[in-house]
């Protein structure tokens, strides 16, 4: 294997870690910001890009990796988290928000995956993250990710993030599957990825679903996120609008909102 051989335990349900444990010399790489804990022979390294390639290439080809994380939404650098010492030692990651952490063993996916542009949370050193392309400019318009998501390649663990609840589906050749934009967490490189318009005047524009599906077409594997960071998001914000309203858990309901002026 050109990566890294590591082992790990999930912890948590709603809010869960990733804890990897690393024998002497073994390394694992992560996004800034994903750091949790870690054992005192752990040593932390920041690096362009994704260190995939470190050490050759030259400058150059180091800036150019690290500048298409850019592309995708991420900063410039990744941690590597070292194994310093003599004996197994742990370091540990966790979600930005709630949700599951999906454990993706890419020597058995066909070396490659593809997700949406911040799924990644952390994976073996030596596999690589980098852009991946749409195009179908359908996709690319209306697809929620836009023209550009995350691919992750190489023969090690690597471990993605998802809102919610993740269903992972089996897709036949030539099944299809259809889902909301914003609830794809990633898929095999086999997969077909296509967006569909909804059906029907009213249902486009009265269903409150969007106007386009998208559509996943088999063979391959898929995992489907019950609840995207950009709802999650638009439900607080829209929360926060109300902030001082009494409807919600007041004796008076909305009677509390007129005796204060409301």
């Amino acid at each position: 294997m050109n990566a890294h051989e590591i082992d790990y335990r999930i912890i948590g349900n709603e809010m869960q870690c990733v804890e990897v444990h690393l024998d002497q010399g073994e390394s694992v790489i992560a996004e800034a910001g994903s750091f949790m804990m870690m054992d005192p022979d752990i040593r932390m390294e920041t690096i362009f890009g994704d260190g995939s390639s470190q050490g050759g290439g030259g400058l150059m080809g180091k800036l150019m990796g690290a500048g298409k994380r850019l592309l995708t939404g991420e900063g410039l650098f990744m941690t590597v988290f070292t194994n310093a010492g003599y004996n197994r030692q742990a370091v540990t990651f966790a979600s930005p928000y709630p949700g599951k952490i999906v454990p993706l063993d890419l020597q058995m996916l066909g070396g490659k995956i593809i997700c949406q542009k911040d799924a990644f949370l952390c994976a073996a050193k030596g596999v690589s993250v980098g852009i991946e392309f749409q195009r179908k400019l359908g996709t690319g318009f209306f697809g929620g990710e836009g023209f550009i998501m995350q691919k992750i390649e190489g023969d090690g663990l690597a471990f993605v993030h998802s809102g919610g609840l993740v269903i992972e589906r089996d897709l036949a050749p030539g099944e299809v599957l259809r889902l909301d934009t914003g609830c794809l967490v990633a898929m095999t490189s086999s997969v077909d990825y296509d967006i569909e318009f909804v059906k029907g005047v009213k249902t486009a524009l009265f269903g409150g679903e969007g106007l386009f599906f998208a559509t996943l077409r088999g063979p391959g594997k898929v995992w489907v996120q019950s609840l995207p960071f950009s709802r999650l998001a638009d439900r607080v914000l829209s929360a926060s609008r109300y902030s001082g309203r009494k409807d919600e858990g007041s004796l008076l309901g909305g009677l509390g909102n007129l005796l204060d002026g409301r």
